[in-house]
């Protein structure tokens, strides 16, 4: 039995009893419900034309916002299990807590907040939207992120990251702030940028190193601009200064090729 509260009147489907809240607002107790039967009943509230949906006591339901096309505002407290906002197209997903690996798998559009820290594979394959996490990520973060015409997908790493960030990454923007570390350490992932052979990677003082086939530059106009509008979204998301962290250097690291295995196949 899943409960989902909206207080005008009240619909049954099947298992699920549906008690209204208020106009387009949802709030659902998630505690002990499968992750099948959550996401059906997901779907089936914002065909419903819910525009916000509170998720409450989730603890490891998969795939909770997949594939949802819908402009939708979803809060989660507790867990949410692998593959958040998977193959999501234009949701805004606030999660009060911690979120597994995963997150943002092949995402299209839509906004991912994460009030915690996210495990590893946050953002693969992503093509569009945008991730802000407010500590660390795990292993394998932005792996495969691509651009698609007009869409940059884009990370936001308050903390600092695992190995293999940005591994073959092709498009896209991942910046990484440390804001957990203490003057003069460094980040400890390791092949930062291995077979990267498009887009950036920004730093904040210096605290990654970069793989081979990439190069470490100083940031110019165009990447300040961009960087301050990104943090100052991060400070809104998270209510911390912005103005501490713009008082830092930033650096950016690019691939050397488009085609950075070329000479393995080639004589």
């Amino acid at each position: 039995m899943i409960k989902v509260e909206k207080m005008v009147s009240k619909i049954d489907s099947n298992s699920f009893s549906y008690i209204k809240k208020e106009d387009a607002a949802w709030k659902v107790d998630a505690a002990g419900v499968y992750y099948k039967d959550l996401n059906d009943a997901l779907r089936n509230i914002v065909g419903q034309g819910a525009k916000e949906i509170e998720l409450q006591h989730v603890f490891g339901q998969r795939y909770i916002g997949t594939d949802l096309g819908n402009d939708v505002k979803l809060t989660i407290f507790g867990t949410p299990g692998n593959d958040l906002g998977a193959f999501m197209n234009g949701p805004k997903i606030i999660v009060n807590g911690n979120a597994q690996d995963g997150c943002g798998n092949t995402m299209n559009e839509g906004e991912l907040i994460i009030y915690g820290r996210t495990g590893d594979l946050t953002g693969h394959s992503m093509r569009g939207g945008k991730i802000f996490v407010r500590d660390d990520v795990g292993y394998r973060v932005g792996i495969h992120m691509k651009e698609y015409k007009k869409k940059k997908p884009t990370i936001v790493i308050g903390g600092s990251a695992q190995d293999f960030l940005g591994e073959y990454m092709a498009g896209g923007i991942i910046l990484v702030l440390g804001l957990n570390l203490k003057k003069g350490d460094c980040c400890k992932a390791r092949f930062v940028g291995t077979g990267m052979h498009g887009g950036v990677i920004y730093e904040r003082d210096k605290i990654l190193k970069c793989a081979k086939g990439t190069r470490l530059m100083n940031i110019g106009k165009r990447d300040k601009i961009l960087i301050e509008s990104l943090v100052q979204e991060y400070c809104n998301n998270f209510n911390v200064d912005s103005k501490k962290i713009m008082n830092s250097k930033f650096y950016k690291i690019v691939p050397i090729s488009k085609r950075p295995y070329g000479q393995l196949y080639s004589h």
